[in-house]
Parts: C-alpha cells; sequence; structure tokens
C-alpha cells in the first residue's frame, strides 16, 4: 500500500522535491492513476500497466477497452490516463505548430514521424506553408487505404485556398512500418503536383511515413 512507503519516496512528494521531470515513467503514471486498491499500491498498479504495454510508447495509442480490461483500471481512471496522453500530445503538437519552418525532407518527417508512425490504419495528412516554409495549418484529409480516386485535388488546394498556403507537403503512413511508395502514392503525388501546378500552389513533397523511417517522393525523383 501507498501508505507503507517512506514518505519521501512516494511519486508525489518525489515531484515535489524533485520536480516531473527527475521522476521515473512508473512515478508519473502512479501521480496520474492517484490511487491504487487494497490489494495494490498505486506504484504498483503503474508498473504493472507499463509492463503490459511493454512501456509508454505502446500506452500512448491504448484504447479505453484495453486499458479498463487490466484489473485495477476503472473507466474513470482510463478516462483520466486517456485525456492526460491526448492534453500532452496537443502541447506537443502546439509547440510544433509554432511557425514550425520545414526545408529539408527530415523537417517534415520529423513534423509528423511521432504522431502517425504508430497508427493502425492510412492517414492522408497536409502541411500547408506560408512563403517562408512555415507551417500555418496541419489538416488530415483522409483516413482509409489511400487511392487516387479518393485523395481528390479539390478537398486538398481547397484548404491550402483558404490558408492563404503558398506550398502544401502532404503525407501518409504505412501502418505495415515499410514505407516504400505504391503506385497508388505515386499516382496520388502525380496527380497533385500537377493540379498544384496550374492553381499555383506547388506541392513541396509527398512523404511516406514508416515505423522511424520515412521515404520522401520528392527525393525518388516523383516531383
Amino acid at each position: 500500500m501507498i501508505r507503507d512507503i517512506p514518505k519521501e519516496d512516494r511519486p508525489r512528494e518525489r515531484c515535489l522535491k524533485y520536480g516531473p521531470a527527475n521522476l521515473s515513467h512508473q512515478e508519473l503514471l502512479a501521480i496520474l492513476l492517484g490511487s491504487g486498491s487494497r490489494q495494490e499500491s498505486v506504484t504498483e498498479l503503474a508498473k504493472r500497466i507499463l509492463v503490459h504495454f511493454e512501456g509508454i510508447d505502446l500506452l500512448k495509442g491504448a484504447t479505453i477497452e484495453e486499458l479498463t480490461a487490466i484489473k485495477g483500471i476503472g473507466t474513470a481512471k482510463a478516462v483520466q490516463l486517456l485525456a492526460s496522453i491526448e492534453f500532452g500530445q496537443r502541447i506537443h503538437r502546439t509547440k510544433l505548430a509554432e511557425r514550425y519552418v520545414i526545408r529539408s525532407p527530415e523537417d517534415g518527417a520529423d513534423y509528423i514521424m511521432e504522431e502517425m508512425r504508430e497508427l493502425k490504419q492510412e492517414h492522408f495528412v497536409c502541411l500547408f506553408l506560408n512563403t517562408k516554409n512555415q507551417v500555418i495549418h496541419r489538416q488530415t484529409i483522409f483516413i482509409g487505404s489511400l487511392n487516387a480516386s479518393i485523395v481528390h485535388p479539390r478537398e486538398v488546394f481547397k484548404e491550402a485556398v483558404k490558408r492563404s498556403a503558398a506550398s502544401i507537403i502532404c503525407a501518409h503512413n504505412h501502418p505495415s512500418g515499410d514505407p516504400t511508395p505504391s503506385q497508388e502514392d505515386i499516382q496520388v503525388t502525380r496527380r497533385l503536383n500537377e493540379c498544384g501546378k496550374m492553381i499555383g500552389i506547388e506541392l513541396l513533397d509527398h512523404i511516406v511515413i514508416g515505423d522511424r523511417k520515412f521515404i520522401s517522393l520528392k527525393e525518388k525523383g516523383y516531383l
């Protein structure tokens, strides 16, 4: 039980004394959970959750059903964890969106990698840039398998015009983790490139996101 842990070693007290940056994943999770049960301390529950998800990487994508299936996690705790995770991700996205400048395919991939690499479905995302190559808006245009007839240039460039974007970067993930572009990826890229030239909004790149790796279709010569 938490009361059996010396006060100075309890997560909240350690957070107050040393700051959150000096706490372990287990301690931070224990603070978010707030309490354990009669049979298990909150730190033990936190440890069991981390073991279940093999660390914080997979915990980031946990669903309400996966969390409540764990003994000791009810709906209230599960919702609290999901809200905390989403809040952290929003802070991260907001920080990135503060006029993030994209000068290379690596910059574009870095901007979206952590958010997109573990998605279970394909997400087609557009980054809208100003004349200084600063990101002014990010939007998910489509969710599902990429298809040239579904990812319509109208949806992409309508938002670009609305945002007064000078250029765009498109990106989508491959849930398999392999970013090798398919023929559909190439067809979509060429179609968007042609439409961009006609209306004067340049398609700078189309980035395919895998698991901690990416491929730039511009670097591959498809733009």
